[in-house]
């Protein structure tokens, strides 16, 4: 019985102003379970961003123009893995999740991948809305697919085909790429599969606010195809 080659992945992290996160990530990185290519895309970063990321990896790419969605194409164009998985700067993973991420594009009507965002160290509130929201979005991609751009995996082909992320947008690239990712196969949520984030943004502008800006934005992406905001100011 001839062995199926398990598919080379490639792990695409836009940085600006990482410096602060970037070395945890990196560090969990190179003791994951499965070799990985590792590329870091940055939007022009005056701190110790690029320092840091020095010590991990050689494929290293500043761009002059900021914006995440150029960030992650121009990663996905340097890439040349099968899998490509575009990560936030700031997450933390458990250290088999490229496998758990790989069993779930065993089937090959996958075509990208979702999984639950919970936060590192939460107060009761924060946890609550996110069991809940993952809860949700667990449900909703049932019908239709949903993703957030804490983690988002699609196959290289694919994402080429459908054009990769849409630059024009200021935020919801992540659920525009996966929406028409879906029209080629299926999109999925990866069940037992749990990155964390730092809520770095919800720390600073409060839950209530951050939830009121992403549902006038979804609002507004489902009514015209673009969300609200112009701009997507970065908190650091």
């Amino acid at each position: 019985m001839i062995k199926r080659r398990r598919e080379k992945v490639s792990i695409i992290i836009p940085t600006y102003q990482e410096g602060r996160y970037i070395g945890n990530l990196l560090s969990h990185l190179t003791n994951i379970d499965h070799p990985a290519e590792i590329i870091i895309v940055d939007g022009g970063s005056t701190d110790k961003t690029i320092e840091v990321a020095k010590r991990f990896t050689d494929n290293i790419y500043q761009i002059k123009e900021r914006g995440i969605s150029k960030a992650k194409n121009y990663g996905a164009k340097n890439a040349n893995g099968d899998i490509l998985i575009f990560l936030d700067a700031d997450v933390e993973l458990p250290p088999d999740f490229i496998n758990r991420v790989l069993d779930a594009f065993k089937d090959r009507r996958v075509v990208g991948a979702t999984c639950n965002i919970m936060p590192s160290r939460p107060r009761p509130s924060e946890r609550a809305f996110f069991l809940f929201y993952n809860l949700l979005l667990r449900f909703c991609s049932l019908f239709k697919p949903h993703s957030r751009g804490e983690f988002i995996a699609i196959r290289r082909e694919v994402f080429m085909k459908i054009g990769g992320f849409n630059e024009s947008l200021s935020c919801l690239e992540d659920h525009d790429l996966a929406m028409r990712a879906s029209k080629i196969g299926k999109f999925i949520f990866i069940n037992n599969l749990t990155i964390y984030e730092t809520l770095r943004r919800i720390r600073k502008l409060g839950l209530l606010n951050v939830v009121r800006t992403w549902m006038i934005n979804y609002i507004f992406f489902i009514i015209r195809g673009k969300p609200l905001a112009e701009i997507w100011k970065a908190v650091r």
